[in-house]
């Protein structure tokens, strides 16, 4: 299974806004991607998408910009994954009637096993990581 560069640069735009989301400021789109390295350009589009699934909120005016629309720890990694792909996960062989039923059963078996994975990695869980990991020092 192999993910798209648009879900990676979904995954750290709500990231990056998830670092901010205690001080309720909208991020313009150019400030968060140069902190994340991701195009401008193509950090708007994907803002949108995020924004349809009521990921993400704008915010308009001089102090304008994107904000997430829930508390990080209520956005999953499956939530911004789907909001991309769709699925998490996608087999042609689970609609296929040719398909049988042991093999089926394999691929249902392994897409929950990923929804399950990616529903339980929320973006309040990484932004304490990443603090936790500030605060480490080595000897």
């Amino acid at each position: 299974m192999k993910l798209s560069v648009k879900s990676d640069y979904a995954a750290r735009a709500v990231l990056g806004l998830a670092r901010h989301y205690p001080g309720g400021v909208a991020r313009r789109v150019e400030e968060l991607a140069a902190e994340q390295g991701v195009p401008a350009n193509y950090l708007i589009q994907i803002l949108i998408e995020l924004k349809s699934k009521q990921i993400v909120k704008s915010q308009r005016g001089k102090e304008g910009g994107y904000l997430l629309a829930r508390s990080p720890a209520e956005i999953t990694l499956g939530d911004v994954i789907r909001a991309i792909h769709g699925h998490v996960f996608e087999a042609p062989g689970l609609t296929d009637s040719r398909l049988g039923p042991e093999l089926r059963a394999a691929w249902a078996k392994l897409r929950a096993a990923l929804e399950g994975a990616a529903d339980g990695i929320n973006f309040q869980q990484l932004v304490d990581e990443s603090q936790e990991r500030g605060k480490m020092y080595y000897i």
